[in-house]
């Protein structure tokens, strides 16, 4: 069991990593991609409806079927339609076109973020104690990995329909190699009530509550990925390749922060990182919004990534936990609406820049890292450390 545990983590890990360097890639192409295509910001605020739209959707279809037939056979299914989704909207030649690509790639992402997310919580349970903000931090590192790619390829003037393309075809390598480590259903006991029973039982409403939290704060996570690059080259006047560091830092902070949250997770608790978290979250997205140079527009993207770190993952974990044999559905629930606050970003981010500079627009997000902190304690019992029945914590690799 332990050497099973061992390797199922290491393709757990593989996976996060594909998929934030999928949604990465895309992310450090936007202001080219809009360039081409001949859109303004609030075109392309709306045009990004369509990725958060797509990724709802899909997770609302995967959940259910992840329960049903084991993350095992979903994660490398959906990751394989993700690596081929990636070139789409480097293809696109108008405004229509690009729409679709991106309801497409937001789709199989989205059924790839939450059967990858059962998985590991499969794998969490296996250990008895709190991993899952690792993996988060490896969905980090593939954005850092998208960025400094992008800024490679940028810098010589690559058309994003090469690189996106070049870049799909060895992440789909990448995912083939990976699936046979994968936990098979039966790996960990999940113990508690049976699937049937499961479906029939009511909601708890601290699925809700923690899916209103994922809603604000991936909202607020949805602002580094879509306007941080833009902010720098608009705002700040920096080069496309200068630009494309601004999610870079962000990306590169939020995985530090998620290899550092288990163990405050574990020492702490899951209510001390969302608090603290999301206040630190909301002081450097103030410094990025007020910064008149790219130094320290750049540093308070580093803060703001570090306070959001560990959020996120205490909320998908604890969801996860609350019942094992619907752990797929539970997320569905949480990262759903969570996708909803990514879809409503766009929306209302993307119109107010109409009415104010973008920078100033930030200040709707800091409203939500605040409230966030505010609500942290809904988080209380259920953490990811006391998840696993006693009997299955010394099954540790």
């Amino acid at each position: 069991m332990d050497r099973l545990l061992r390797v199922g983590r290491l393709a757990t890990f593989v996976y996060f990593t594909l998929c934030g360097f999928v949604l990465g890639m895309w992310i450090v192409h936007i202001p080219t991609i809009e360039q081409r295509v001949g859109i303004s910001h609030a075109v392309l605020g709306w045009l990004l409806l369509l990725l958060g739209g797509g990724a709802f959707a899909g997770m609302q279809l995967i959940g259910p079927l992840s329960d049903r037939f084991g993350a095992r056979k979903v994660v490398p299914v959906t990751s394989v339609l993700s690596c081929a989704a990636l070139v789409l909207p480097g293809l696109a030649t108008g405004p229509w076109a690009l729409g679709a690509s991106l309801f497409v790639l937001g789709c199989v992402t989205g059924c790839l973020d939450v059967a990858m997310n059962a998985h590991a919580v499969q794998v969490e349970r296996g250990y008895g104690r709190p991993v899952m903000s690792a993996f988060h931090a490896m969905f980090s590192i593939g954005g850092v990995l998208a960025s400094l790619v992008g800024a490679f390829t940028l810098g010589r003037g690559w058309s994003p329909a090469v690189t996106l393309a070049a870049m799909g075809g060895l992440s789909l390598v990448v995912t083939l190699a990976a699936m046979p480590a994968l936990l098979p259903p039966d790996a960990v006991p999940a113990g508690g009530a049976d699937t049937a029973k499961s479906a029939r039982r009511p909601v708890p409403r601290r699925i809700w509550i923690m899916a209103g939290l994922a809603l604000v704060l991936m909202l607020s996570e949805g602002v580094a990925g879509d306007w941080s690059a833009l902010h720098l080259r608009d705002v700040l006047d920096a080069s496309p390749s200068t630009a494309a560091l601004a999610y870079g830092s962000f990306a590169t902070a939020m995985t530090v922060g998620r290899l550092l949250a288990d163990r405050v997770a574990a020492r702490f608790g899951a209510v001390a990182i969302l608090r603290y978290g999301s206040g630190l979250a909301a002081a450097g997205l103030v410094l990025a919004a007020l910064s008149s140079a790219t130094a320290p527009a750049l540093a308070g993207w580093t803060v703001f990534g570090i306070g959001l770190s560990g959020t996120i993952p205490q909320l998908f974990s604890a969801a996860g936990h609350i019942d094992p044999q619907a752990a797929a559905t539970n997320v569905s629930r949480v990262a759903g609406l969570g996708y909803v606050g990514i879809l409503a970003g766009p929306a209302v981010i993307g119109p107010m820049t109409h009415l104010m500079p973008l920078n100033l627009t930030f200040f709707l997000p800091v409203a939500f890292c605040v409230l966030a902190c505010l609500a942290a304690p809904v988080l209380g019992a259920g953490s990811a450390r006391t998840a696993a029945p006693a009997a299955e914590q010394p099954q540790r690799a």
